[in-house]
């Protein structure tokens, strides 16, 4: 434990998307594997207060945290590689920055003066990067500045970084600068001009990096790495290689091979000692040498934007190396689904997940889909609007509702088996109002879920507005589904099954928040199972044929 909070800053340079997130993920996790407690925050550029209102094809997944804040989907990564619950306080935008300032301006706490970016913006920006540090909970604070440097909306983030270097002084605070060093086909080489203008860049803003992280296609040589740390003034060591992987999960990996953990921890004045990641490796192991292989279909409105399923994506793989299996995704867009090509597209697959989602487009796609699974004994298992097209599609096909709905798609339906809750129906603004955040489940005694999770209670983080309806619950469990999670607070229905099917599961919450490395979703994990048994049972059904 250090007695100062150390604070790591990763800007990035020249474009975007170059990984910024599995960089502070991956060196967390190698701080945090020789016994420093390391948390990560994202800083975003951007004005939405936060996330939550985003479109999926802007951003990609909204993540949530267990305190209920909609957060950017880097969050989910941080959690994944540390298995370190993240909070409100470990995503802030420049909405979220500018709103606080406003309202402690109409407040009247700046007693008249003149409100400005400094000092008061990148004062603000400063003290939400010190939340977690001062919370007395972390020895270390990594924070992910998003964006490029250069933006215009990134200026003042820098500019709160250069201050706190000085504020936090020698060895408290250092800047990991990722950058790109692009090969040229028609040249063969690789170039280091991007990186020496993007450091320019940043020193242009007073701030110096101190690592470099180069994100490549191919080894830097010596000569290569001394001329980087010639031109842009860091040390021959603190040029650090990040060569593309097959997996991000390799990313720790490759980063303890290029000592970026013993650079960083020598920079900041702290001990280095030898770490332990053998259940990190185990788990890589088991991805990378699967004994089978099984077919999952993906259906979404969002499939052609895989970051919009990033956390269920992950918690295949989680659950894949947790049965020694590859996990292969059929992504499949529901709007093109329907009973005439329904067989053709789902029968060649040993499982159907039924994503998330908002809004009618692509609905009657998934419905199709359920009844499909469930009528061919097929594993299912259904996210939050999954689970509320399961419902539907049973009160429609066995309880003969044929207009039964959600008031989401059809307000105007006669059988709301999905229904707006109630403390919703006066709620207008969208952003933050929805269920969020973990919630408690009572599991119900006999149940499939209860045997998976094996436990009574539980815990999961919800992003949603509406909810099974209760009115319809008696008639729906007679018919054969039974409700076999509920809040015990609300009695609103989280969980359905039905009993008679092999693996028939819908969840109102999204358990794939919470699947890491360490501890992957035990629902994903039965589904993953299910699905390998519906595949072997496939396979012996031929043989038997033949």
């Amino acid at each position: 434990m250090t007695k100062t909070t150390k604070y790591i800053f990763v800007t990035g340079g020249v474009t975007s998307s170059l990984g910024k997130g599995i960089i502070a993920a991956s060196l967390a996790k190698l701080l945090q594997a020789q016994g420093y407690r390391v948390t990560i925050q994202k800083l975003d550029p951007y004005i939405n207060v936060d996330p939550g209102t985003l479109n999926p094809y802007e951003h990609g997944e909204c993540y949530v945290t267990e305190d209920g804040a909609e957060t950017d989907l880097d969050l989910g990564h941080y959690e994944r590689f540390l298995n370190v619950p993240t909070s409100q306080a470990n995503n802030v935008t420049t909405g979220r920055i500018y709103q606080s300032v406003i309202e402690k301006e109409r407040r009247g706490e700046f007693l008249g003066k003149t409100v400005q970016v400094i000092p008061h913006i990148t004062d603000e920006i400063k003290r939400r990067i010190q939340i977690l540090g001062n919370s007395g909970d972390y020895d270390i604070v990594i924070t992910e500045i998003g964006g490029t440097v250069g933006d215009i909306e990134s200026l003042p983030y820098i500019e709160a970084v250069r201050q706190l270097k000085w504020d936090l002084g020698e060895n408290n605070a250092i800047v990991i600068h990722l950058t790109l060093v692009p090969y040229l086909a028609a040249a063969g080489e690789l170039k280091t001009k991007p990186t020496q203008h993007s450091v320019k860049t940043l020193m242009e803003s007073g701030v110096q990096a101190d690592i470099l992280v180069c994100r490549t296609e191919y080894d830097l040589p010596y000569d290569l790495r001394r001329k980087l740390a010639l031109f842009c003034n860091v040390r021959e060591e603190a040029v650090i290689q990040s060569i593309d992987a097959s997996t991000i999960y390799d990313v720790p990996n490759l980063m303890l091979q290029q000592g970026l953990d013993k650079v960083v921890l020598k920079k900041l004045a702290l001990e280095s000692s030898k770490l332990d990641i053998t259940h990190w490796n185990t788990f890589l192991s088991r991805l990378k040498n699967p004994k089978t292989v099984v077919n999952i279909g993906l259906i979404g409105k969002y499939v052609e934007l895989q970051d919009s399923y990033k956390s269920i994506l992950e918690s295949f793989i989680h659950a894949g190396a947790e049965n020694e299996v590859k996990v292969n995704i059929e992504s499949i867009h529901s709007e093109y689904l329907n009973e005439d090509n329904i067989k053709l597209k789902l029968s060649h697959l040993d499982g159907i997940l039924v994503a998330p989602g908002f809004g009618e487009r692509g609905i009657e796609g998934k419905i199709v889909a359920v009844k499909y699974v469930r009528e061919n004994n097929m594993p299912f298992f259904g996210i939050c609007l999954g689970m509320q097209m399961a419902v539907i599609e049973f009160a429609r096909n066995v309880l003969n509702l044929p207009d039964a709905d959600s008031t989401e798609m059809n307000p105007k339906t006669k059988n709301p088996v999905i229904d707006l809750m109630e403390e919703q129906k006066t709620i207008t603004d969208k952003g933050g109002t929805m269920r969020l955040g973990a919630w408690k489940c009572d599991l119900k005694m006999g149940s499939a879920v209860r045997k998976i999770y094996k436990a009574e209670s539980i815990k999961e983080r919800h992003r949603h507005r509406y909810e099974f309806n209760g009115i319809y619950r008696k008639e729906i469990e007679e018919a054969g589904m039974i409700a076999t999670g509920l809040n015990p607070d609300t009695n609103l229905v989280e969980i359905i099954e039905i009993p008679t099917h092999p693996f028939f599961i819908g969840v109102q919450y999204h358990p794939e928040y919470s699947s890491t490395v360490a501890k992957p979703h035990p629902l994903f994990v039965a589904f993953v199972k299910a699905a390998l048994k519906f595949k072997n049972s496939k396979k012996g059904a031929s043989v038997s044929q033949n």
